[in-house]
């Protein structure tokens, strides 16, 4: 029989061997963001006197706790099992998203959440690492040497896109966007079938930019030189030319059909991040509040419930999708940098998972988060500053929402199950 000093000598090696290729940053720097937010909601809330909001900060950390626990778990299971798993989960995604059209609660204008037993969830959260795992694997079975192939796996993502947009969920769409250019591009897609995919929102909007100042011959270098690029980069280049310059003439019509059809406050709402003056005391408030506050912080800012514009609660939303212009004030330039740098290096580490993996399956899933993960980023921080419009978009393990938060630590789980079994097995 084996020794109990053996036993617990096995045991520990075991231990070791699953924690050998555990990539410690990126569980560390979204553990630290999650406390971060909480402090920064708390801050937030604190002189808040309508609704129930004091236990926002609790609430966001015990989340964050459950979120993790997840993340771990998923770390010790085999990823590649949803190679098997992924339509089911796809469906069940779907079809939350269908049962939100039809029964959800309205909030903010959107109609997102769905009531489960005295808690708020959104579908749409859940739906994104759906449909990462989904593109994943459709890629990861058929890679991407051709525009036909490429069709084929944006095909997995039009029915959650199209069940997000008419919630509307205009942030929330984006980010699937995000997410399918950079996996299509992971997985194969040249980069000028992409930039073909996507030229009819860039014509749209240079038509109605640029046409109204005179300046309509820019639009049309744009709509040649998209000519240009299906003629080099398309298998079929005389019939990919015509259909690319046709479907950017039509672009630019329609794009100045379907604006004309917004209402004037809709407009002021999409360009209000330009000019937040023209509209100061209603779409633009935010904005300007928001550079206030985080002009307010300085270098070493005015430090945890100190700030004015948050304390006297200034910035509406401030806890949620206005979180940074909270940490820009009271934590200062400083404090800002530090969460930029946290945000980098999760990017830097997922980038580096999806190198090292050991088949593309994996590869796709770590790229897919990192392109989650960075565009939300971007944006959310964008908008607080002026640099993007406002999409309601959170900051990742920073803004409070517990489905977006549990959501994060899901894929980071995802992430390290893929960079522990990176390793090729041995007999």
């Amino acid at each position: 029989m084996l020794s109990s000093r053996h036993w617990l000598h096995l045991d520990w090696e075991k231990l070791r061997r699953q924690w050998r290729d555990v990539d410690l940053l990126l569980l560390l720097f979204p553990i630290a963001l999650t406390v971060l937010g909480s402090a920064e909601i708390h801050s937030s809330l604190t002189n808040v006197t309508t609704g129930n909001f004091h236990s926002y900060w609790l609430q966001h950390l015990i989340t964050g706790a459950i979120g993790l626990g997840a993340a771990l778990l998923i770390m010790r299971s085999a990823y590649n099992q949803l190679l098997s798993w992924h339509w089911i989960l796809y469906g069940i995604s779907n079809l939350l998203l269908v049962l939100v059209d039809l029964v959800g609660e309205t909030e903010g204008g959107a109609q997102s959440w769905l009531g489960v037993g005295g808690f708020n969830i959104q579908p749409s959260e859940f739906a994104k690492l759906s449909v990462i795992i989904s593109l994943a694997a459709v890629i990861h079975r058929m890679p991407i040497r051709s525009p036909q192939q490429m069709g084929i796996a944006i095909s997995v993502v039009i029915l959650p896109w199209i069940l997000i947009f008419i919630q509307p969920d205009l942030g929330t769409a984006l980010v699937f966007g995000a997410i399918t250019i950079v996996m299509l591009y992971w997985g194969g897609a040249k980069l000028g079938w992409l930039t073909l995919l996507v030229s009819p929102l860039p014509s749209a909007i240079l038509f109605g930019v640029l046409v109204d100042k005179g300046l309509w011959p820019l639009w049309l270098i744009w709509v040649a030189a998209m000519g240009a690029t299906a003629w080099q980069s398309l298998p079929w280049p005389r019939i990919g030319t015509l259909i690319a310059v046709g479907v950017n003439l039509i672009s630019g019509g329609l794009g100045k059909f379907f604006w004309n059809l917004l209402q004037p406050y809709q407009q002021i709402r999409l360009t209000i991040f330009t000019d937040p003056s023209q509209d100061p005391l209603d779409s633009g408030y935010h904005l300007i509040q928001s550079r206030i506050a985080i002009g307010a912080g300085e270098l070493w800012g005015r430090g945890l419930m100190q700030g004015t514009q948050t304390q006297l609660n200034f910035i509406p939303e401030q806890h949620t999708d206005f979180i940074f212009s909270a940490v820009g004030e009271e934590l200062g330039f400083i404090g800002a940098l530090a969460v930029l740098v946290a945000f980098w290096l999760i990017s830097w580490r997922l980038i580096i998972v999806a190198q090292n993996a050991r088949e593309d399956f994996g590869s796709l899933l770590a790229i897919g988060v990192f392109a989650m993960i960075l565009f939300q980023v971007l944006v959310n921080i964008g908008m607080t500053i002026g640099l993007a419009p406002v999409t309601g978009l959170p900051l990742p393990w920073v803004s409070y929402g517990r489905s977006a938060l549990l959501t994060n630590f899901l894929a980071i789980g995802l992430v390290e199950s893929v960079a522990t079994q990176r390793r090729r097995l041995k007999f």
